[in-house]
């Protein structure tokens, strides 16, 4: 008999359910599974199969079983209460939050150099413009809120040259701009034009800030002590999940759908990290994190028409996130939710590359200078140890890979240290195919001499709260046998243990990238009005969008 068969049977005479089965031979296990709680017979019968094919859905229809409780868990409560309620008044958080998006959104720029990032944005469909839509920066389109996300969230990461959260989880906090800023700008010139959303106000510069030290705060808090990439699923889960939380706050939803809304998001299909990993390495890692912006946009606009959420979508037995995705565990947290992360995250200053290489091809630059003094080059290097910590040998430690493409050259630590050496450089035209330092016989000979060992002590003190350091250390041997002394660095610049030496250069790199799309002119007015913090916040968030925009697209690489 089949499920359906059976089905009929019990709504024709659900009294005669027990002999109706026992008549029915031969007995399909699959499909009586959903009568196995009501005739001790059948469950005789059916001991033999797993738990798993003798469970229905039908059968708490049948047993009448109560409702279940109907409050949020309480992890998804505490991220809403904190959306809705905690003031953020630190006046660190939202100096840092400038600089974060500053450096952002030129990193954003930089990108659309590059063709393999330029020709996944736009319309969906060619030539559509959308009335009051988002503009992305740095060029013509206006689009939908969600397109929005997508086209500016994956040029803010397409480099690997924004900002970095490192813990239990990594990620890059700043991604979530994407989503903010798109749909920030959308509703400013939606209601220029007489719309009423987010309640009807016009958002700043000011919005946006708050917005990113939530959303940072989120993710990065989240980060601290639960390891998503461990049980293989990508670190832009949090992105989806943080920008679903600030623009539900945006876009004027209440405490309770914002709750809703981060229930879809940690629902929705997570991200596997298989397109950071050998031998899979490719550019969807570069645009993973515009996928995860547009998909938080498109989930709150939903709950905002009325869909609702999952009270229990994390601790649910068997069908929650904790049991299908986490292995049974709950998260764990160090903190609660405030400031910290913006406070403390990590810039990206002096080279486009995975975070934890920074101190290594910073210590390669040292190197190079005592090379230098002693007359020697990288041609005379015989091989390279890197003690290193835990997190750079799991992620980026391809010593004997094939470099295939750009994904694979910006997270080969081998790679970087090697280009630092044989260069004396490392810029992001060093990554892509065909450049001189993907075709340099002497940079991929170096490549697969250089050996990382992990220092447990180094792991320890990556971990740590109150260090976070990301710790390399250099130990060249040469080719007639001189072992030179090791270069240690523990912070890159840009850490908040240098967070003071790196503005300047935070600033600097910022220009650089506005000086390739824009006059002069334009260039001096974003760079002076990034500057003055009053200014800047005061900004309504379409006219300063308007600032970047473009009647074309720079010409990519």
């Amino acid at each position: 008999m089949s499920t359906c068969a059976a089905l009929r049977a019990t709504h024709r005479a659900p009294r005669t359910l027990s002999s109706r089965i026992l008549s029915a031979r031969p007995v399909s296990l699959t499909s009586s599974s959903s009568f196995a709680r009501n005739t001790t017979t059948f469950k005789t019968l059916n001991s033999s199969v797993p738990r798993v094919s003798r469970f229905s859905t039908m059968a708490p229809l049948q047993q009448a079983a109560p409702t279940t409780d109907k409050s949020y868990d309480p992890e998804i409560k505490d991220m809403a209460d904190y959306i809705h309620n905690y003031n953020v008044n630190s006046d660190l958080a939202y100096d840092t939050a400038r600089l974060v998006f500053l450096d952002t959104l030129g990193c954003g720029l930089e990108a659309l150099k590059f063709k393999q990032c330029a020709k996944l944005l736009g319309p969906t469909v060619e030539g559509t413009v959308v009335p009051n839509g988002t503009r992305v920066p740095g060029t013509p389109y206006q689009l939908d809120p969600i397109n929005g996300a997508f086209n500016i969230g994956a040029m803010i990461r397409w480099l690997d040259y924004n900002d970095c959260w490192l813990a239990a989880e990594w990620g890059h906090p700043s991604d979530n701009l994407g989503g903010i800023l798109a749909v920030a700008d959308w509703i400013a010139r939606t209601n220029r034009a007489g719309g009423n959303l987010g309640n009807g106000k016009i958002p700043t510069i000011k919005d946006v800030l708050e917005a990113m030290v939530k959303a940072h705060e989120i993710q990065g808090v989240l980060a601290l002590e639960n390891s998503f990439n461990q049980v293989g699923l990508d670190h832009v889960v949090l992105v989806k999940v943080a920008t679903t939380a600030v623009v539900s706050k945006l876009l004027g939803l209440t405490e309770r759908q914002t709750a809703d809304a981060i229930t879809q998001a940690w629902v929705d299909g997570q991200s596997l990290r298989t397109y950071r990993h050998s031998p899979n390495t490719m550019s969807r890692k570069s645009w993973a994190a515009g996928d995860a912006c547009q998909r938080a946009v498109n989930l709150v606009l939903k709950v905002q028409k009325g869909e609702g959420g999952m009270h229990s979508i994390l601790s649910a037995p068997g069908w929650g996130f904790y049991d299908v995705l986490f292995k049974g565990k709950k998260f764990s947290f160090q903190r609660p939710y405030g400031s910290y992360v913006m406070e403390n995250v990590l810039f990206k200053v002096s080279y486009p590359a995975e975070f934890h290489s920074q101190t290594a091809i910073e210590a390669a630059q040292i190197v190079n200078k005592k090379l230098a003094e002693l007359g020697k080059t990288a041609k005379d290097i015989k091989e390279i140890t890197n003690r290193t910590h835990e997190a750079c040998v799991r992620i980026i430690d391809k010593q004997f890979k094939p470099m295939d493409n750009f994904a694979d050259r910006d997270h080969c630590v081998q790679y970087m240290v090697a280009n630092m050496l044989v260069f004396n450089r490392l810029v992001a035209s060093d990554y892509a195919d065909g450049s001189e330092a993907a075709t340099s016989p002497l940079l991929e000979d170096l490549r697969q001499r250089i050996r990382c060992v992990e220092d447990p002590q180094f792991t320890k003190d990556y971990h740590d709260p109150s260090k976070r350091t990301i710790p390399n250390a250099l130990t060249v041997t040469l080719n007639d046998g001189t072992v030179l002394d090791e270069v240690s660095i523990e912070a890159p610049l840009g850490h908040r243990l240098r967070r003071e030496e790196a503005k300047p250069e935070i600033l600097a790199k910022y220009k650089r990238h506005l000086s390739a799309h824009f006059d002069q002119a334009r260039v001096d007015q974003l760079v002076n009005l990034g500057n003055d913090k009053a200014a800047l916040e005061g900004y309504e968030v379409d006219k300063y969008v308007d600032l970047y925009v473009k009647e074309k697209v720079i010409d990519s690489a």
